[in-house]
């Protein structure tokens, strides 16, 4: 069984049993315009909820992605260094970012479902 949370930075996670997939949302990446760089985090990792994680750089500006869950680093999307592009094209599928494995699952109640997000971004364009 999966679900899907957003956070209010417009991250996204994806659980799937004790595991996380993460990355950022479609309107993160349609306001941050063409992504030209992305810094991810080292595998092996271990990070706590909203610690800073990755760095996102596009033509318009720099955006730092807070990890959404605790968790240890466990995957990244190596083919994001070389095609960050990758985000703009599909943000919430071949352009993850990185998979944690969940340490403290309890962080997901802190964390929105689609319809709470999308009430969000709604209230932002």
């Amino acid at each position: 069984m999966s679900a899907i949370y957003f956070s209010e930075d417009h991250e996204w996670i994806l659980v799937e049993g004790d595991i996380g997939t993460c990355g950022i949302t479609e309107f993160a990446q349609e306001q941050l315009g063409d992504i030209v760089y992305i810094e991810l985090p080292e595998v092996g990792r271990e990070v706590a909820q909203n610690d800073e994680i990755a760095v996102v750089e596009s033509v318009k500006a720099a955006s730092e992605l807070y990890a959404p869950a605790s968790g240890e680093v466990i995957e990244i999307n190596e083919g994001l260094t070389d095609d960050p592009a990758r985000v703009n094209a599909d943000a919430m599928g071949d352009g993850w970012f990185f998979k944690i494995k969940l340490s403290n699952p309890g962080d997901l109640e802190n964390l929105m479902d689609k319809d709470a997000y999308d009430a969000l971004v709604a209230g932002q364009s």
